[in-house]
């Protein structure tokens, strides 16, 4: 976002879910264009939800759980653009405004004024 570019590290590709203790999606602009229809990331996030490991996403990420079939029947935020409810309604969640949200082992955020507590959310998913 704004023009930063950080280098690739791993591709989402090559991650397998078994290594993942849990799964964020961070957001920002470019979600839309580059990660909503991702499908390896798609692919990653199901895999991970189907361990019984917890999947997060926050700003204008968590369409992508929408789209990879995770939040149907579950109650979801996200980046409050008409787009992004629509995108979170299709999939079947409830959209609730409101800054984190947690329904079993996904929680979603609604932006970056919802960081800090999107944070302790995930944490607090961690355990001690």
């Amino acid at each position: 976002m704004l023009g930063a570019k950080e280098p690739v590290a791993t591709r989402v590709a090559d991650v397998r879910a078994e290594d993942c203790d849990l799964l964020v999606i961070a957001g920002g602009a470019g979600a839309p264009g580059h990660l909503w229809y991702h499908e390896p990331l798609r692919a990653l996030a199901q895999a991970v939800h189907a361990s019984g490991r917890p999947v997060a996403a926050i700003c204008l990420s968590p369409p992508v759980l929408a789209r990879a079939g995770l939040l149907a029947g579950k109650r979801a935020t996200t980046y409050p653009t008409e787009r992004a409810i629509v995108e979170l309604k299709r999939g079947g969640a409830e959209y609730v405004e409101q800054p984190v949200v947690q329904d079993g082992t996904i929680t979603t955020a609604s932006g970056p004024e919802a960081a800090a507590a999107f944070g302790d959310a995930l944490v607090s998913l961690l355990g001690p």
